[in-house]
């Protein structure tokens, strides 16, 4: 496999063209680095970066962000099987409620869902809005809108 060396770092946007290196990983599998590539925020130390853009420099991947909003850090979550994905709906007047969560068993498959522009839960159409990885609470999250379709049953 070509990137089985594989390194991703974050940089913070310092000025128009300035960036800083702020984050490294040096233990970590492709398909995370890919599903972290998908997702437009990243959370981490209670600080909300938004995603500007991504490269590849040979095996070091680098995803480019800049400071969104900083917030209390919250306490991760207990450790179960597998990886959690929230889906909540993307509302702030209601402080983006939670329409369901599952555990996935690896990065593909959370990769699948946030990738996906559409999901169907309980016959009820969402369009998807974003995504992001919030390392504090060790959670992947999607944000999703209602379309006002359901499935035929």
């Amino acid at each position: 496999m070509q990137f089985e060396g594989a390194m991703l770092e974050y940089r913070l946007q310092k000025g128009k063209d300035k960036f800083e290196p702020i984050y490294y990983y040096t233990n970590i599998d492709l398909p995370q680095i890919l599903t972290r590539r998908e997702c437009e925020f990243f959370i981490k130390e209670g600080k909300t970066y938004k995603q500007l853009s991504s490269a590849i420099e040979d095996e070091l991947f680098v995803i480019y962000v800049e400071l969104y909003e900083e917030t209390a850090m919250e306490m991760q979550e207990l450790l179960c099987e597998g990886i959690k994905l929230e889906i909540r709906e993307l509302s702030t007047s209601k402080n983006h409620p939670l329409i369901t969560f599952e555990y996935m068993a690896n990065h593909l498959d959370i990769l699948s869902m946030i990738g996906s522009i559409y999901t169907y839960i309980e016959d009820k159409e969402w369009e998807r809005d974003s995504a992001e990885i919030d390392e504090d609470r060790g959670v992947y999250v999607l944000y999703v809108t209602p379309t006002g379709y359901m499935l035929a049953t």
